[in-house]
């Protein structure tokens, strides 16, 4: 008795629930695409003002990284290159440029030389 009620419920729930959607009013939905703007304020607007404040500000911070970055490596860049060529003008005949290093060296120590 027990293995033919539980079959019939099983049966009987798929219609049950398909019955009581049919029968329902249709379902409302709202729109929450809209905004409403009461005064010109609302949260929405401030937290995504305050959004994009925060993401300008953190943009701005790596622009200025990356820009300071790449200074730093055109100074480096241009020092060695004025000290290759003071260092080729030279008139200590030790004296050669290590390009591996960017440097002036002595031929008999090794040695930094100031050109």
């Amino acid at each position: 008795m027990q293995i033919l009620s539980k079959r019939l419920a099983a049966a009987l729930l798929p219609f049950t629930l398909f019955s009581a959607l049919a029968l329902s009013p249709g379902a409302v939905q709202a729109r929450t695409d809209r905004v409403i703007i009461e005064n010109g304020n609302n949260a929405l607007s401030n937290e995504e003002a305050r959004q994009n404040k925060e993401q300008w500000d953190d943009t701005r911070m790596l622009r200025k990284k990356v820009n300071s970055r790449v200074e730093k490596e055109f100074d480096k860049t241009d020092r060695a290159f004025d000290t290759r060529d003071e260092c080729e003008k030279s008139y200590n005949v030790n004296a050669y440029w290590e390009a591996n290093t960017l440097r002036c060296l002595d031929r008999r120590t090794g040695r930094p030389v100031t050109p």
